[in-house]
């Protein structure tokens, strides 16, 4: 059993819970105290507070990618709590992240990874900490990629940039909880990168509803996954939000009906 409490979104039932468009978690098992992601800013801080929680005991933070939105918070985290260790990618220290949505701009983590070098534990593989915490990495990208990443680079040099193959992205699975972070890999990409069985996935789907100049999954899309996810994983309960837009969700929750649910902004959660 754990519990899981929503600290960052961009969406909340509760007026005490403030928003952002950014993700942070907090997850809280037999074994470990963990921080998934530390959304955009300090916000989760102050809804960790309202919500009860100490951040100060946490015993690991783990960043699932290097964008803004899931690591803006990460300096004052750290400067909070003065003990946990940061799992992160070690293609995250160094790159430059951007998105060319609507115009061109940053999505870099604002956050001095030198400063702080003796609390960061980097990795380019798979890894177990204390035997129950399992770092996914690499995940190979057999299914389609959600078509919003079409707008994703990485900055190499003045003015030169590609396309963010996201091999900074990684995922968190522990006592049977998958954790996605946006799963820019693809959620059925991440589900088979996973040996382990899963009771539960949560985090975001990327999966983008129509705007202009944007990449989106159609219906028949949204339909598709939403069936393979339903017949492959059956006793697999789904939650997400951030970076799932409510046209695409409404579509899969048609399919999935309560495999699949919505998570908010001070929400907590025992799986």
């Amino acid at each position: 059993m754990a519990t899981i409490t929503i600290l960052a979104d961009n969406r909340s039932e509760n007026p005490l819970f403030a928003t952002e468009h950014g993700l942070s978690i907090y997850m809280e098992t037999d074994s470990h105290k963990l921080l998934l992601d530390t959304g955009a800013s300090d916000l989760f801080i102050t809804n960790a507070e309202r919500a009860g929680i100490d951040l100060e005991q946490v015993d690991y933070l783990f960043l699932s990618h290097g964008h803004v939105d899931h690591t803006g918070g990460l300096q004052h985290f750290l400067r909070l709590n003065t003990k946990a260790k940061v799992l992160l990618s070690s293609h995250i220290i160094g790159n430059e992240f951007y998105s060319k949505r609507e115009y061109l701009h940053s999505i870099t983590s604002t956050a001095d990874f030198d400063k702080f070098s003796h609390r960061l534990l980097p990795t380019d593989k798979n890894v177990t900490i204390e035997g129950s915490i399992h770092i996914l990495t690499n995940i190979q990208q057999t299914h389609p990629l959600p078509l919003g990443n079409k707008n994703l680079y990485i900055k190499h040099g003045e003015g030169a940039y590609t396309r963010d193959d996201f091999r900074h992205e990684m995922a968190l699975y522990t006592d049977g909880i998958l954790f996605t972070g946006c799963a820019h890999s693809g959620l059925l990409n991440i589900l088979n990168a996973c040996p382990m069985p899963t009771h539960t996935v949560i985090g975001g789907f990327h999966l983008l509803d129509a705007r202009r100049g944007d990449a989106y999954e159609s219906q028949e899309e949204l339909i598709g996954l939403a069936r393979t996810l339903k017949e492959k994983h059956t006793r697999t309960t789904f939650y997400t939000s951030h970076c799932t837009g409510d046209q695409a969700f409404a579509t899969m929750k048609g399919v999935m009906n309560e495999n699949l649910q919505r998570f908010t902004c001070g929400e907590t959660l025992e799986v």
